[in-house]
């Protein structure tokens, strides 16, 4: 099955920075609509009529142009069509090109795929992360989406795929044909293109086209002809809304109210607002008001009692009283009640208070005493849940088998129990964050310190099955592979509890900034990591009882211990291994960059989509590079895998290497490693080794490397690195961890720190 890619083209849209706020500069002969678009300060066409505070400030300036019929709006600079802007919410919508790439029935070929950029650094304007979302449309489609900011790099990306295309269902945006992707605060500017590995050349009858957009999302529905019939451009005119959140300066509140003759909230009735995507702040009207912050007097009083603008505050009819920014509810005269939520009745004699005063002291004794039996029914109903789930994850399975077993090493662990070793899963005590969960750091109650995964989800194959799968993996006994204590199954979500490793992360190690002059990672340590992280992966899909396929091999997910052991680690919530076929997914979920293109393309999860993540790792031990490099001077070496398989096949691979182990080990055996990374890095799935083949071909390169013949430094020097002699590749200090939490959610990639 082929998967496509897409034409991107290049844009820039430059928005010149303001200065400093300057105070409403509007006047009543502006123009304040065009066609069908209102146009508040301190948006305005024309000079004096928009937020200007110093020569070539068109920061908020547009232009009517009313060439195409009327109402047709740009921004000054460039080109861009704005359809509506809210102050109340500091937001502008404007219309962003789809981006389609398409098969050539002349050419026989795919079009070009550029990378599309769109640029709005430097400015008030950023893309907002809360309405927008980057869509991908088309058969066989895998996009990205990438910025970097202020030397952030962040990229993400979604596949849309049909492999049933009978499943197609107009709007329905879950894979099938369309997928969608979130985006990060603070971001300002964007690239899109398609991942050119895979297109549209094989389908050309049924879906010549793929198209991708970062838009409103809830301006998109999926039409199957978008797919069938290429139509996703013509039925929108190539223009979908995007959503921008502004803001008038770029300080915060509490800088903006000191410079009183720059300060934006000139209104009355106002308030500052920090802004929620990047810095900045913006204006609103205070509770009860409404109207335009920006403008003297621009907050109105909010009438609550109109009941043709709202729906009537008052359980009373005729009782509502309007206020400055609010209203009352108040009985008529000779009448008493709450007019709130209650009602008005006429006063009542003197003996009719003291009844209401008896009958109101009976309901508070009674309003006690039902509160107490309240409390002890909630005490049994939290009892209940917690069986209930305990149940749904399969506890009591687990525990029978647990009984059965004398001697099993497993801890089924109570919500109270988790709690009291994170200090209430206290902030502090977070050791990573990621698609799957956040990993905490305890200390139990007999002083062992554990690493605490509490998972955000759980599939309904795992929900079913839980509790035995918790029992295999708690026997999954190897040196080299993280140790799972037990877990909590009384919670909605399953919380599981592994040992504690002190001593960071293998991408911490090679990936690691520079720090202090020291010590660095030898090739024979390097070797012996590789080695025993293969062991482990070999042991999961050969030995254990029934075969796992960990799913997202990388080098932050292997933990290195104080003596430089490797230890396979977040193995919790991988795929245990069906005896007859491979696990299809719903969903392709790992970390771009480590990904098994042949996964990505069927949704067939295989122990060989490990071979493939293990070949990259072993590419990041020999080259010091990262898996994905956003930052890297060249296009062709942003994905590594891509990068070394060129060389290799130019005989180029010196260039890519580490120089420190060129220095340090001879070329023959350095060059033997990297074939069995090109062999693990193969496309097809049948044409890698078994990770088991991997480990043995490890083994004896690790072996022939500590024979004289083979090692370019002296024994001692050997014996020295292989005791755990510390350094990294960029030369740092370790610091204590557990885990680096990079868990992607669906082809999304967040830069480790």
């Amino acid at each position: 099955m082929l998967v496509g890619a897409l034409i991107a083209v290049v844009l820039v849209w430059v928005w010149p920075a303001a200065a400093a706020a300057a105070p409403y500069g509007g006047n009543a002969s502006c123009q304040r609509r065009c066609g069908d678009l209102d146009i508040p300060y301190p948006f305005g066409i024309g000079r004096g009529c928009y937020h200007y505070t110093g020569e070539g400030d068109i920061t908020f300036g547009l232009t009517c142009n009313r060439t195409a019929g009327g109402g047709y709006r740009t921004i000054s600079g460039e080109s861009v069509e704005v359809v509506g802007i809210s102050v109340r919410r500091g937001q502008a919508r404007i219309l962003s090109d789809i981006q389609p790439w398409c098969y050539n029935r002349t050419s026989r070929a795919m079009d070009d795929n550029a990378l599309w950029w769109t640029d709005l650094s430097d400015s008030q304007f950023r893309l907002s992360d809360e309405v927008n979302r980057f869509t991908v449309v088309g058969c066989n489609s895998l996009a990205y989406v990438q910025s970097v900011n202020t030397g952030t790099a962040y990229m993400t990306g979604c596949m849309a795929t049909c492999p049933d295309a009978g499943r197609l269902e107009n709007g329905s945006c879950s894979g099938m044909g369309c997928c969608q992707a979130a985006i990060p605060r603070g971001i300002n500017t964007y690239g899109v293109q398609f991942d050119d590995r895979f297109n549209t050349s094989g389908i050309t009858g049924f879906s010549p086209c793929s198209y991708a957009v970062l838009m409103e999302a809830a301006a998109f529905e999926f039409r199957t002809t978008y797919v069938t019939a290429g139509d996703f451009v013509r039925s929108t005119g190539g223009k979908v809304p995007l959503v921008l959140d502004w803001v008038v300066g770029k300080e915060t509140c509490r800088e903006a109210t000191r410079n009183a003759t720059g300060y934006m909230c000139v209104s009355s009735n106002s308030e500052c607002v920090d802004s929620s995507n990047g810095p900045g702040y913006l204006c609103n009207c205070s509770r009860g008001y409404d109207g335009n912050p920006y403008v003297p007097d621009g907050c109105q009083d909010v009438n609550e009692c109109d009941e043709t603008r709202f729906k009537y505050p008052c359980s009373v009819p005729g009782t509502c009283i309007n206020t400055a920014g609010g209203f009352i509810c108040s009985c008529p005269d000779k009448t008493t009640g709450n007019a709130y939520n209650g009602s008005c009745e006429a006063k009542k004699s003197q003996l009719g208070v003291r009844l209401a005063v008896g009958v109101s002291i009976g309901l508070v004794v009674l309003v006690v005493t039902m509160s107490c039996a309240c409390m002890i029914h909630q005490k049994r109903s939290l009892a209940a849940v917690k069986q209930r789930y305990f149940k749904q994850h399969g506890g009591l399975l687990l525990f029978e088998e647990m009984k059965s077993k004398q001697g099993l090493s497993f801890t089924l662990f109570t919500k109270e129990e988790l709690e009291e070793a994170t200090g209430k899963f206290d902030e502090r005590n977070v050791l990573g964050k990621g698609g799957n969960g956040t990993v905490y750091k305890g200390a139990l109650r007999d002083k062992r310190l554990v690493a605490i995964k509490k998972c955000k989800l759980v599939s309904e194959r795992q929900e079913k099955e839980f509790g035995k799968e918790m029992l295999i993996l708690s026997q999954v006994n190897h040196r080299n592979v993280v140790k799972l204590y037990g877990c909590c199954l009384e919670v909605e979500v399953p919380m599981l509890v592994y040992e504690f490793i002190p001593n960071g992360t293998l991408y911490q190690l090679i990936h690691g900034h520079r720090e202090h002059e020291g010590p660095r990672v030898s090739f024979a340590t390097r070797l012996k990591i590789a080695h025993e992280t293969a062991e482990a992966l070999a042991y999961l899909h050969s030995w254990a009882s029934p075969p796992i396929i960990h799913g997202d091999v990388k080098s932050p997910n292997i933990l290195i211990d104080e003596g430089y052991a490797a230890k396979v680690s977040d193995f919790g919530a991988s795929a245990l291994a069906p005896t007859d076929e491979a696990q299809f997914v719903t969903f392709v979920q790992g970390t771009y960059g480590y990904l098994d293109p042949e996964y990505m393309q069927t949704s067939k999860l295989t122990g060989k989509s490990d071979v493939y993540s293990f070949g990259v790792v072993l590419l990041e031990l020999l080259t010091c590079r990262k898996a994905m490099d956003l930052q890297a001077p060249l296009e062709e070496e942003i994905n590594l895998s891509a990068h070394f398989l060129i060389a290799m096949s130019e005989k180029r691979l010196g260039e890519i290497l580490d120089e420190q182990i060129k220095g340090e080990q001879s070329m023959e055996l350095i060059e033997q490693v990297a074939e069995l990374a090109r062999q693990c890095l193969e496309m097809a799935s049948e044409k890698r080794p078994s990770m088991l083949e991997v480990a043995e071909e490890l083994y004896r390169v690790r072996k022939l490397s500590q024979h004289p013949w083979g090692q370019e430094t002296s024994d001692e020097e050997l014996k020295a690195l292989l005791a755990g002699s510390p350094g990294t590749c960029s030369e740092i200090e370790l610091s204590n961890g557990y885990v680096s939490m990079t868990d992607s959610a669906y082809l999304g990639v967040q830069s480790p720190r």
